[in-house]
C-alpha cells in the first residue's frame, strides 16, 4: 500500500502527527512534509491543525473512508496469499463482548479447537465499537455484539441478528436499591459505572445524522463515575462501592455467583438487537459462513432467537 496513505492513516487514527511517529517509527518533520506532499498532489486540504491536535476535514473524511478500505483490501489479499502459502488449517478469529464470550464463544471456541486440534485460534474481547475498529482493520472475521445505531455505511459490514435481548442494572448485595422495583430516575441518583468507555477515534463509525447525537451521549465521558474496558474491574468497582452497573440482563446469573444482582425495574426496559457483524465482502467466504452457522446455531440454542 501507498506509504503516504500508510502515514495519512496513521495521524487520522492518533489525532496527532507526534502520536503517530511512535506507530511509524517516522520522525515528526518527515510527517508534516509528507502530508503536505499529500495533499498538494490531491489539490485538497486534508486536516485542520491546532493545539490540539489535527482533525479531518471532509476532503480527509472521504480520503479516510478509502484509504481504509484499501489498506483493508490490501492486508486481506497479503493474508489470504500467506495462507495459501502455508496451507494454514481453519485458524478461527473473533470478536465479542464479554458476556457473549461466557455465554457463547467461550463454549463454541472449544469444540472448535477439539474439532480442529492444529488450527490457530484468536479471540478478542471488547465492546462493539473496538470490535468494529479490529474487524475492519483486519484483525477478526467477525464479531458478536449489540447492533450499532447510525452505524456509517462506508463500514460496508452486514449486521446478522441473533437474537433480542434487554438492559439492565446491577448492585451490590445489600444495596438500598435492592428489596422493590425501581425507576430510572431513582437508579440515576447513584454513580454508574460502564465497561464500555468511550473512546473518540471511534466517533468517525457513526453517519453525520447520529455523530453529534453520539458525542452528546456515548463519548460523553462525564456520564459515568467509574468506566474500564475490564468487566471484572467494574464488578470489583460496584463490589465496594453503591455505585451501578448497567450491563445486559443475560449476565444475571453469571453476576449473581458474585453476589452482585440485578435492580427490579417497575417499568418493562426496550429490547435490543444482539447479532453478528462481519464484513460485506467476506460473508459468503466459506470459513466465515461456517463460523456463523455454529455461532446461529448455539445462539438459538440458549438464548432463542430474534423477538
Amino acid at each position: 500500500m501507498d506509504k503516504l496513505l500508510q502515514q495519512f492513516l496513521a495521524i487520522a487514527e492518533a489525532g496527532s502527527i507526534s502520536g503517530a511517529t511512535a506507530a511509524l517509527y517516522v520522525t515528526q518533520p518527515t510527517l508534516t512534509f509528507n502530508m503536505r506532499k499529500l495533499e498538494e498532489s490531491l489539490g485538497v486540504q486534508l486536516f485542520v491543525r491546532s493545539s490540539q491536535g489535527m482533525r479531518l476535514t471532509a476532503y480527509g473524511e472521504t480520503l479516510y473512508e478509502n484509504a481504509r478500505l484499501m489498506r483493508r483490501l490490501y492486508d486481506n489479499t497479503l493474508n489470504a496469499l500467506e495462507n495459501q502459502r502455508l496451507r494454514t488449517e481453519r485458524g478461527l478469529s473473533i470478536g465479542c463482548g464479554y458476556s457473549w464470550w461466557s455465554l457463547l464463544v467461550r463454549d463454541m471456541v472449544v469444540q472448535y479447537a477439539q474439532q480442529y486440534p492444529n488450527a490457530p485460534i484468536q479471540a478478542s474481547l471488547g465492546n462493539q465499537l473496538r470490535c468494529m475498529d479490529q474487524l475492519l482493520s483486519g484483525d477478526i472475521s467477525l464479531f458478536i455484539g449489540h447492533e450499532i445505531v447510525g452505524l456509517n455505511a462506508a463500514t460496508s459490514t452486514e449486521f446478522l441478528p441473533l437474537t433480542s435481548v434487554h438492559g439492565a442494572y446491577y448492585v451490590r448485595a445489600r444495596h438500598p436499591l435492592l428489596g422493590r422495583p425501581r425507576d430510572r430516575h431513582e437508579i440515576e441518583a447513584y454513580p454508574s459505572v460502564t465497561s464500555t468507555p468511550p473512546e473518540t477515534r471511534h466517533q468517525r463509525f457513526f453517519d453525520a445524522a447520529h455523530r453529534q447525537d453520539r458525542s452528546s451521549t456515548l463519548f460523553d465521558r462525564t456520564r459515568f463515575a467509574f468506566g474500564s474496558n475490564s468487566l471484572a474491574a467494574c464488578l470489583d468497582f460496584i463490589s465496594a462501592t453503591d455505585a451501578v452497573l448497567s450491563h445486559t440482563s443475560v449476565m444475571a446469573d453469571e453476576f449473581g455467583k458474585r453476589d452482585i444482582h440485578q435492580i427490579a425495574l417497575s417499568t418493562p426496559p426496550t429490547p435490543e438487537t444482539v447479532g453478528i457483524y462481519v464484513l460485506a465482502e467476506r460473508i459468503n467466504d466459506e470459513r466465515v459462513a461456517d463460523l456463523i452457522a455454529r455461532i446461529k446455531q448455539m445462539a438459538h440454542a440458549r438464548l432463542g432467537p430474534p423477538a
